[in-house]
């Protein structure tokens, strides 16, 4: 299962717009998620609309936060991310071979070993996820807060039964807009992770769009690298139950 998850407290002005390249993102199977952080109590109206049309867009969730619940945030809407995945699946695959439209649907007995199915698959399946940051330079004041928040994610993911692996990219690359860097390819280290934040420094425009995209295309080269390998993303195919 792979997951893009944006942190910005504002909104995109320059190159493509980000709810397009969210919608490139769900086409590639990549779920997008965004956490908007709240600055003063608010993000704009703007702001919040986009970051709402982004998440739509990529089949995700968006939620608003406040530094104090940034990391507490991160981690719900990532484990929930997960578990709605394959429930869309399971359910599909019902209706597939028992024509029921829905979990619900099933007696009581059928309905609570489909439940377990879903979480014990919840936390064996593999998990990638993409953090991808707005270090425009008014996230400068919420960067530590970001930090804690990563550091609380890698946690969390490394108490899956799962495998689970996390990749980090900031934007803009740098004072010229470039769209994104690459701070850590795929790892389930936890001190990779905090060597990236030293070197961070928020400054510049909001491409957001762009950097979507930079990030879609990184999970495309990844799959390339792995296509000697059988890639299920800890599914078995459609075969869900």
């Amino acid at each position: 299962m792979k997951q893009i998850l944006l942190i910005t407290d504002g909104c995109s002005n320059v190159g493509i717009s980000p709810v397009v390249s969210a919608a490139h993102a769900l086409a590639e199977g990549i779920v997008v998620n965004v956490v908007g952080i709240l600055d003063h109590g608010d993000v704009g109206e703007f702001g919040a609309k986009e970051i709402e049309e982004i998440a739509r867009s990529g089949g995700g969730m968006s939620r608003l936060a406040d530094t104090r619940q940034l990391s507490q945030t991160v981690q719900m809407m990532t484990r929930k991310t997960v578990m709605h995945t394959i429930q869309q699946a399971v359910q599909k695959e019902l209706k597939h071979v028992l024509g029921s439209s829905s979990i619900e649907e099933l007696p009581p007995e059928k309905r609570s070993e489909v439940v377990r199915v879903i979480d014990e698959l919840g936390e064996s399946s593999k998990l990638s996820v993409a953090l991808l940051i707005d270090a425009s330079a008014s996230m400068k004041p919420k960067l530590a807060a970001v930090e804690e928040a990563i550091r609380d994610l890698m946690l969390s993911l490394q108490s899956r039964q799962g495998e689970s692996e996390l990749a980090v990219f900031h934007f803009p690359g740098s004072a010229y807009g470039d769209d994104c860097t690459m701070d850590l390819g795929w790892t389930d280290n936890l001190s990779g992770v905090q060597s990236i934040f030293p070197k961070l420094q928020m400054r510049g425009t909001t491409p957001t769009g762009p950097a979507l995209l930079q990030v879609v295309e990184f999970y495309r080269g990844s799959r390339a690298e792995r296509r000697g390998g059988v890639e299920t993303d800890g599914m078995m195919s459609d075969d869900v139950v």
